[in-house]
């Protein structure tokens, strides 16, 4: 009998056998993944999609997105045109496609910023506790108070238009919400060992926060980045379609909407029909790959 043979045979060699394994590749563990969550799959994939789109928008687009083309105003798709062109005789598959370009800069910089800023205040607030944390939730219950849509409409009224105005309106709703959640896994963290251990070698307070408790509350802080991306995107539309958003000439869906939603829905429906339709998708889409990663990562509801 070999040495493998013996060691095999050996009180716990199994448990031991099953530590030391190799871990699931990453094709085979997103093969499983995507078998467990088919949905989520499928959204993933529209997700990914409307990223390459947005990224190589220069090279997929058939026309320049601004140039305007008087003698071919209101066309119906054809051709040439396959979405057709709005009142300016732009077209409006090219608008489309640059809109995502703008529409996931700002959904993503404004999800990412507003996740990030509430992870490290709801860190902070549950290591701190006492007033501290008193205080600090009062003031976010203040701004949970208000939905998403009228707080950013009062932040671009306070920081005026443009895409990097709309980004800090958009981000600052974000800011409590995830800050809310975070905290509440970061109260038990607080009181883990490591932490304990951490404070008795005196590390400073941001050391323990930023290197100790906040990478260990990142899978709630997944959850709401995914869950901040539509709705980033959703808000974005609603204060362009307000004309308190990016402002003309940018291609922007929500401005596609606000130019030809009314005016043309019976003489041009395909001006509101197709940007709308890109707005329904990608938040659908982000919606969705949101609750399948929140299913995921979710020890609840992972373990049903």
């Amino acid at each position: 009998m070999n040495e493998e043979a013996i060691l095999a045979k050996l009180p716990g060699a199994q448990a031991v056998a099953d530590v030391v394994a190799p871990k699931q590749s990453f094709l085979a563990a997103l093969g499983t993944w995507a078998r467990n969550q088919p949905v989520g799959a499928v959204s993933g994939l529209m997700v990914i999609f409307l990223i390459l789109v947005a990224v190589f928008a220069p090279q997929i687009a058939p026309f320049d997105p601004v140039e305007t083309n008087y003698g071919a105003m209101t066309q119906a798709p054809s051709v040439q045109y396959w979405l057709g062109t709005d009142q300016f005789g732009r077209d409006l598959l090219s608008r489309i496609i640059w809109g995502a370009r703008t529409a996931l800069f700002i959904g993503f910089t404004s999800a990412i910023l507003g996740a990030t800023l509430g992870l490290v205040l709801g860190v902070a607030s549950a290591y701190f506790s006492g007033w501290v944390d008193l205080l600090f939730q009062r003031i976010m219950d203040v701004f949970l108070a208000f939905p998403l849509i009228i707080l950013a409409m009062a932040a671009v009224a306070v920081f005026g238009t443009g895409p990097d105005k709309v980004i800090l309106a958009i981000m600052l709703p974000f800011v409590p919400r995830c800050a809310r959640v975070v905290r509440s896994g970061a109260l038990a963290i607080r009181e883990m060992p490591y932490v304990d251990a951490a404070r008795a070698l005196g590390y400073g307070h941001m050391r323990i926060i930023l290197r100790h408790m906040a990478p260990n509350c990142m899978a709630p802080y997944l959850i709401m980045l995914t869950t901040f991306l539509g709705q980033a995107i959703l808000i974005e539309a609603s204060l362009s379609y307000l004309g308190m958003g990016v402002q003309e000439p940018t291609a922007a869906w929500g401005l596609m909407l606000q130019g030809g939603a009314e005016t043309y829905a019976e003489t041009a429906p395909w001006i509101a029909v197709f940007p709308g339709l890109a707005i329904t998708l990608a938040v659908f889409a982000f919606n969705l790959f949101g609750d399948a990663m929140r299913d995921t990562l979710d020890p609840k509801l992972r373990s049903r």
